[in-house]
């Protein structure tokens, strides 16, 4: 998947509503190394592009994420629904997210999975699923994270006329990038 389609995407539909609470599952985190994950990563990271943002509590666990793909919070384990600009819904179901920091390199790795995304588009609907991996070292000091994105998305477009289209990453590589972090100051 391109940039230039998270960019249209994006720009199709305006998203902005509720979420239907479930049961909210905490984030895997796994610190290598036998330290804690370092409270002074707590707070929220927000990308140079993309529009990704993500909120970790003191303990490394993810409270929240703001999706690349129509600029949507999420909270782990529960369902968004929220009105698109065109007058349809888009639907995010979060699946399971993963935190892992190493501590002796400070190497912090992310992986966001979305099991299912509908997103009417106007005419159009895109339905499918993906995984987000964000790898790179992390400073608290600098308040950066520089990563490398991967990005493995199936997702299938359905037009006005029936067709379906299927964009797609490839399933084992992805589509890797990278994509800087910064720490958002408090406001």
């Amino acid at each position: 998947m391109t940039k230039t389609f998270y960019l249209i995407v994006a720009s199709a539909f305006l998203l902005a509503g509720c979420q239907e609470m479930q049961n909210a599952e905490t984030p895997n985190v796994v610190v290598v190394g036998g330290e804690d994950f370092p409270p002074s990563l707590a707070g929220r990271w927000v990308s140079d592009r993309a529009g990704w943002q993500i909120v970790f509590d003191a303990r490394g666990g993810i409270t929240s994420v703001v999706l690349g793909l129509g600029q949507v919070e999420i909270v782990p384990g529960v369902k968004a629904t929220v009105p698109t600009r065109g007058g349809g819904e888009g639907t995010f179901e979060p699946g399971p997210w993963t935190v892992d920091y190493e501590a002796e390199t400070s190497r912090l790795t992310v992986k966001i999975v979305m099991d299912h995304i509908h997103i009417e588009m106007g005419s159009h609907v895109l339905d499918g699923k993906s995984g987000d991996v964000f790898s790179g070292p992390i400073s608290a000091t600098d308040g950066l994270w520089q990563t490398q994105w991967t990005a493995f998305t199936d997702y299938q477009v359905r037009t006005p006329d029936g067709e379906s289209v299927t964009v797609a990453t490839d399933p084992i590589y992805g589509e890797t990038q990278p994509l800087t972090f910064r720490k958002s100051q408090p406001q």
